[in-house]
């Protein structure tokens, strides 16, 4: 399967979350047509078992791959759920997806406490298991799903007193000797919701996300595979969400 360098770079995630991902790859890319897609009709995926979430991924992969040159999933827990076997499926195809950002959190001091904050299926997926024990002796490691803080992001309240009561609670045993030096957002859906996040641990808590990186690494292999469009002019966005409902939102995010 070979596409044309003008063919557009899809980028799917499970709802709204992505648009974070989609913001950067906009700014870094700004020559390439890009079509988002959010599954928000079964959002939120990181509740859902692992093979269903397979079954989605791969479903919806196939229908874009039909037009797109590039598949970035903008959803870590997509990621580990069918990134391998997409990368399978589709060899000569960019397959990017998104990884925690633990990396750049190890920097922030020389044995740090770094917090977690993802879905339950990021968090029991292999994947992660083997990045953290990968870094094991570099850091103390906390882990804290957080399924509502997706609900609370989709339905437009990601900065809103419902969220500062959920994140308030399941952020409770996390203070004092365990108050973490960063927290790493391990869901696209919540850098949206980062000034709640603030609110509970202070603004001068270090906040990771995969976006930057993700932008970069497709920037990386589409130069590489030579797919860059090699057009001048300002590449167009197309949102489309399985509940369309939702496009509203989609445009105030990407266009805030």
């Amino acid at each position: 399967m070979t596409f044309s360098r003008t063919a557009p770079v899809a980028v799917f995630d499970s709802g709204v979350g992505g648009i974070g991902v989609l913001r950067e790859v906009k700014k870094l890319l700004p020559h390439e047509d890009l079509l988002y897609f959010g599954d928000d009709a079964m959002a939120p995926y990181g509740e859902r078992p692992t093979d269903e979430v397979r079954a989605l991924v791969l479903d919806h992969a196939q229908r874009l791959l039909r037009l797109a040159k590039a598949l970035v999933l903008a959803c870590n827990t997509a990621t580990a759920a069918a990134a391998q076997e997409l990368r399978q499926h589709y060899p000569t195809i960019p397959i990017i997806g998104m990884e925690p950002a633990i990396k750049p959190a190890l920097k922030v001091a020389p044995h740090p406490r770094i917090l977690i904050l993802a879905t339950p299926t990021t968090l029991r997926e292999a994947k992660l298991r083997t990045l953290l024990r990968l870094h094991a002796t570099r850091a103390v490691f906390y882990k804290c799903p957080a399924p509502e803080l997706v609900r609370l992001v989709e339905e437009g309240l990601a900065d809103s007193p419902e969220a500062d009561r959920y994140l308030d609670r399941i952020l409770a045993p996390f203070s004092g000797t365990h108050r973490p030096d960063a927290v790493v957002l391990g869901c696209t859906h919540f850098p949206l919701a980062k000034d709640a996040i603030l609110r509970h641990f202070g603004n001068d808590m270090p906040l990771f996300d995969g976006a930057v990186g993700t932008a970069r690494e497709l920037a990386r292999r589409l130069a590489a595979e030579n797919l860059l469009n090699p057009t001048e002019r300002e590449g167009a966005v197309t949102l489309t969400s399985s509940a369309p409902h939702m496009l509203p939102l989609y445009h105030k995010l990407f266009y805030a």
